[in-house]
């Protein structure tokens, strides 16, 4: 398994929305999401713009079924996350690369 970085632009998405949605995840029992290494969210001037680190492209997609069902309920907008393979890690005193 090779560890990728999954990117998604939500245009018109909310700090509360996405507060709402990890609400969701938690109540469908994926409080730590398999395969789920780092997550970093911020708000910008039209959305919120989201990056993780997963283990896998396949643990993603794996909790991309718990995602989008949340995503619709929600009724947030649909968008295609960006999946590259990760070529450099940094955290703290660990570098891989």
């Amino acid at each position: 398994m090779k560890k990728v970085m999954v990117q998604f632009d939500f245009r018109g998405m909310t700090t509360k929305q996405f507060d709402q949605c990890w609400d969701e995840i938690r109540k469908a029992g994926q409080t730590n999401p398999n395969g789920l290494l780092h997550h970093y969210a911020a708000p910008t001037s039209n959305g919120m713009l989201i990056f993780d680190i997963w283990e896998s492209a396949e643990r993603f997609e794996a909790f991309g079924k718990t995602l989008m069902p949340i995503l619709e309920k929600l009724k947030i907008p649909k968008t295609k996350p960006t999946i590259l393979p990760l070529h450099y890690e940094y955290n703290g005193n660990l570098v891989i690369h």
